[in-house]
């Protein structure tokens, strides 16, 4: 059995996320034997977005195909860059229409992987089901790799559990994704999926969700909008690491990780992190 090591770096948020992304991923793959790193990045530009300089940046950094969200549209100049940028991929349960491509199918020395975004409905956008588009995209990339991770970008913690028991052991694993809280419920089922209802976020946790916690606080006691910012402490990278099985796909182990930016012992990547 060959035993493949998978990196998911959680949501990355504004510069601040960015910092430790750019700083950590090369040494965490390192420590973790990473041979693959999947990052969701919808969020990188001011929490909102992400622009085609950014992404360019983030492969640099070592991930090696990039997921993301319903903040995807938020800039528009990433429309063109999306339609050329395969292992780019936005949520696939958008309608037949939306630029690029919800999933991405790659090869590391001859062993492929099949990864896939989809987002879900409850307290979102009315798009097209995440359930029936996954039946569709998984028939087709099993015909040439049984390792799939999906990026589920969901609200609530029951839509991305009826996920994972609709589509348990059809694939590699299932990270949930979009809320910035990290759970604490990751597990292996017996079919071989590994599991999380949520990774977390990479970037400022002194925060709501990573954003500065006034303005968040006067909208909910206001009902007002407020202009929400980025902050700027605690930073941390997090995320999960799975390993699994080369041969069948199967899910062998899931583990969580969190680490401060000054645990990392350079800082040499960081001045790539940019403005925004």
């Amino acid at each position: 059995m060959a035993e493949l090591t998978r990196m998911f770096v959680a949501d990355v948020c504004a510069k601040p996320g960015r910092q430790p992304a750019a700083a950590m991923i090369k040494p965490l793959r390192e420590e973790f034997g990473v041979d693959y790193c999947i990052a969701n990045v919808e969020n990188a530009a001011g929490g909102f977005g992400v622009t085609p300089e950014m992404s360019s940046q983030a492969f640099k950094c070592g991930i090696d195909t990039q997921t993301s969200g319903n903040h995807i549209w938020d800039r528009y100049e990433l429309n063109r860059f999306l339609a050329k940028t395969p292992n780019l991929i936005r949520p696939a349960n958008y309608p037949d229409g939306a630029p690029g491509n919800g999933f991405y199918i790659d090869d590391l020395d001859g062993i492929r992987i099949g990864v896939v975004n989809l987002m879900g409905r409850t307290f979102m956008k009315d798009i097209d089901c995440p359930f029936k588009k996954a039946d569709c995209i998984i028939e087709e990339i099993r015909k040439v790799t049984p390792i799939i991770f999906l990026d589920f970008h969901a609200e609530v913690t029951a839509e991305k559990q009826a996920m994972l028991y609709y589509l348990d052991g059809r694939v590699s694993a299932i990270v949930g994704t979009h809320t910035h809280i990290p759970t604490a419920d990751e597990h292996v089922t017996e079919k071989g999926t590994a599991f999380i209802c949520d990774a977390g976020m990479t970037g400022p946790y002194d925060s709501i969700i990573g954003m500065h916690k006034e303005p968040s606080l006067k909208r909910f006691l206001t009902g007002l909008p407020h202009r929400m910012t980025p902050a700027e402490n605690d930073v941390r990278i997090a995320g999960v690491i799975v390993k699994i099985d080369s041969e069948t796909g199967k899910a062998i182990s899931i583990e969580r990780y969190s680490r401060s930016l000054a645990e990392c012992s350079s800082n040499k990547h960081s001045d790539s992190a940019g403005k925004e």
